[in-house]
């Protein structure tokens, strides 16, 4: 099996990544593209950094396990199957599942610090950023994180402001002048993702 074609996705929390992900494994077989997801890869709660506060930070590149998904990504490029436990963020309601992934022409690596880590970063043949305002970010984190994760509204906003916004100005934002592709989604990115279903296709073809 020759080299798959390494997609990154990255973006600010809310700002439409899984959103754009659904649509575009849409357009495909299963067997086209395989999607490895960064949020599978942060370490237990209990070895996360804790605020002033005493509030757990998942903003920080030292919460992912970057280790592990660069050796499962390796894995999946040479052509291995691997299995992880899927993270529920410590949601009691959830019942994670066992995740197995098989590689495919086409892997997918998505996350809001998936371009942290130089060595995961030098595999992308392409790299896009999801791209939306704070007041439009922010409401879509409200509206995941209370029926994901079972956190409540005060929780939500105070990690909003305290974690996620600070964070993405320092780790996320700096990105946006170097990656291939930015695209808007405030409202919708019909044409953003046509331009990235055709870049996949072409290379698809026979």
């Amino acid at each position: 099996m020759s080299k798959p074609l390494i997609i990154g996705v990255t973006g600010g929390s809310g700002s439409g990544k899984s959103h754009f992900l659904r649509h575009l494994l849409h357009r495909f077989d299963k067997s086209e593209i395989c999607l490895v997801t960064q949020d599978n890869y942060y370490r237990p709660g209990d070895q996360q950094t804790i605020d002033a506060n005493g509030v757990q930070n998942f903003d920080l590149p030292e919460s992912i396990d970057h280790d592990k998904m660069l050796e499962d990504v390796l894995a999946l490029r040479d052509g291995k199957e691997i299995s992880i436990v899927e993270y529920t963020f410590n949601n009691p309601k959830a019942v994670p599942l066992q995740l197995v992934f098989k590689p495919a022409p086409v892997m997918i690596i998505e996350g809001i610090l998936v371009f942290h880590l130089k060595e995961i970063r030098e595999l992308m043949d392409l790299s896009i950023f999801i791209d939306a305002t704070e007041l439009v970010k922010v409401k879509r984190r409200i509206s995941r994180d209370a029926t994901e994760r079972g956190y409540d509204l005060e929780d939500v906003l105070y990690r909003y402001e305290h974690h996620v916004a600070p964070y993405y100005e320092e780790f996320l934002r700096p990105l946006k002048s170097s990656v291939d592709i930015i695209i808007p989604n405030n409202s919708g990115m019909d044409r953003g993702l046509e331009v990235v279903v055709g870049y996949i296709k072409n290379h698809l073809k026979p």
